[in-house]
């Protein structure tokens, strides 16, 4: 069988090079979309061609390689990542059929009509809740669509939420990212890097992400003043949460640190309004804005109507949980269907590891979280009262909504799979790798670059962790920083992805103009990028290293 060994720096044998030329399909992808406004469908379409001419012409890979790659990537855009997305704006489509996502509404507007707090609720605490029990794709797909339908713009909407995504992505899907880096990186004397003390390093970076991010999204809606007319809002959201993500991630492990501090977070609002208020009630321009004492008054419901209103939600998170179950994940996997991927299935030999890379297609349709989420739908259906006959039209309405960002995201993914394929990413990576010195600086940028291409931080840990720490070690950096950093800085690119791209605009409808999503979103990207570099420098030079955990 023919086999495909991945070439490190097959242009002119230069690293910067064959870097630059690596980066062609991530710059068409920006150019054509940002650029040219193309939609996003035919923009992932293109993409994927120029990476596979890439990847064929300069990177020596055999065509049928190049295709199969393709193909392995589109299928799992499918599933589960489409699967994920159809269900969760499906699940909230049937609160809006049946009426109940008014009264879900008026109790949020019951605690307050400032839109700037009603996002710090839904984007940053809801947000990081979703992420940290289900994670791919659904905390952005279900809050954005709470946040339209509670009055946002969808441009708006979808863009605070993928700026709020920022905090919990390291530890999401239930500590994934974290998990997946155990043990797969060494320290300097070879014993390997256990899960639990990289939670505990990415613990002493992130909170002071996380306790910046509250202000950074009013910043974002209303301007500086307008941010600090509710600074007591800002810091019990952004500072409860990061006090308690430094906590449970370096005293519980990496599975609970979402969880945990986003039902604080929210809790510690909550409580908040009900001893403080804005002076003013702040809407978006078009909006009527009140700078009475009082705000509007929303229409008082019972507390049962309430409870069966938001039911839906609190379905999805418990079936959720069991979803995530150790025993249940494993009874699910029994269950999954794994074939080879045909051509490419230990027949690509990594540029890094020198070993063959497994490549199989996961059709666990039972174990995906979208099939859970389906679950929970089908047990709302019953609690709000939705016919059978509205609830499947729903589905059909809402597969109609999304199917276009369904192709979008089955290119996009696709393009990813070439680009890791190919040894495209590897080459990125090294190519960073090789800034010697200045790497204590740029190393949440591999990170970065890891979840830009591939949508995910667990896929970006499994790309470069190893990378991480190798060339740590060669100078002169903490190996368990370096691997710490590669999660901190990915977290940044998620908004960013061509995956989350296409996700939120399925989400709040704005399928075909995905390039305004992107211009709005990339901004934030580079100066949060630029934030987490310059914490990660600091421990790594020693200003703040005495933030390192002991270890050996």
């Amino acid at each position: 069988m023919e086999k495909f060994t991945q070439l490190l720096q097959p242009v002119a044998d230069n690293i910067y090079i064959s870097a630059l030329v690596a980066l062609i399909p991530i710059v068409f992808y920006l150019v054509v979309l940002a650029g040219f406004k193309v939609k996003g469908w035919l923009t992932g379409l293109l993409t994927l061609i120029v990476a596979i001419v890439m990847a064929c012409v300069f990177f020596k890979m055999p065509f049928k390689f190049a295709a199969m790659s393709s193909l392995h990537g589109m299928v799992y855009g499918i599933l589960p990542i489409g699967w994920i997305i159809l269900t969760s704006v499906f699940l909230y489509k049937m609160t809006v059929k049946s009426g109940h996502f008014d009264i879900i509404r008026d109790s949020i507007t019951s605690l307050t009509d400032d839109r700037r707090i009603q996002a710090l609720i839904i984007a940053f605490s809801f947000g990081a809740f979703l992420e940290g029990a289900a994670g791919f794709g659904a905390p952005v797909a279900i809050t954005a669509a709470l946040l339209v339908g509670l009055g946002f713009k969808p441009l708006y909407a979808a863009g605070i939420c993928m700026v709020a995504n920022t905090a919990p992505v390291a530890f999401g899907a239930v500590g994934a990212p974290v998990t997946a880096m155990d043990g797969l990186a060494t320290y300097a004397n070879g014993s390997p890097i256990p899960a639990t003390e990289i939670a505990a390093m990415i613990g002493r970076q992130l909170p002071l992400v996380s306790v910046f991010i509250p202000f950074y999204l009013v910043l974002i809606m209303a301007g500086f003043k307008k941010a600090l007319e509710i600074w007591p809002a800002l810091l019990v959201s952004g500072g409860s949460f990061a006090i308690a993500q430094f906590i449970s991630s370096n005293f519980m492990g990496e599975q609970l640190p979402d969880i945990l501090s986003s039902l604080i977070s929210l809790v510690s609002i909550v409580i908040l309004l009900q001893f403080w208020k804005p002076k003013t009630t702040w809407k978006f321009p078009g909006e009527e804005e009140n700078n009475g004492a009082k705000e509007q008054v929303a229409p008082q419901h019972s507390l049962k109507e309430i409870l069966v209103a938001w039911s839906p939600f609190v379905v999805l998170t418990l079936i959720i949980f069991l979803w995530t179950m150790k025993p249940v994940k494993k009874f699910f996997a029994t269950l999954a269907l794994n074939p080879s991927v045909p051509f490419i299935d230990k027949n690509i030999i990594s540029s890094i590891s020198g070993k063959e890379i497994a490549a199989v297609f996961k059709l666990d349709l039972i174990g995906s979280i979208g099939t859970g989420i389906l679950v929970a739908a089908i047990i709302s259906k019953f609690i709000i009262k939705l016919s059978w006959k509205d609830t499947f039209k729903t589905f059909i309405e809402t597969f109609s909504e999304v199917k276009m960002a369904l192709l979008t995201i089955c290119f996009v993914v696709g393009f990813a799979y070439i680009m890791n394929a190919s040894g495209m990413s590897n080459t990125l990576g090294y190519a960073l790798a090789a800034t010697g010195a200045a790497f204590k600086f740029v190393s949440p940028a591999l990170g970065w670059i890891g979840v830009f291409i591939t949508g995910s931080d667990t896929s970006a840990n499994l790309l470069f962790a190893k990378l991480q720490q190798v060339t740590a070690s060669q100078v002169g950096m903490d190996p368990l920083l370096a691997v710490a950093a590669n999660a901190s800085g990915g977290v940044v690119g998620k908004m960013i992805s061509p995956q989350s791209i296409a996700v939120a605009a399925a989400a709040v409808g704005l399928v075909g103009k995905e390039s305004d999503l992107l211009k709005f979103t990339v901004k934030h990207s580079f100066i949060l990028l630029i934030i987490v570099c310059a914490i990660v420098a600091l421990q790594a030079t020693g200003i703040l290293s005495w933030m390192i955990p002991a270890h050996p």
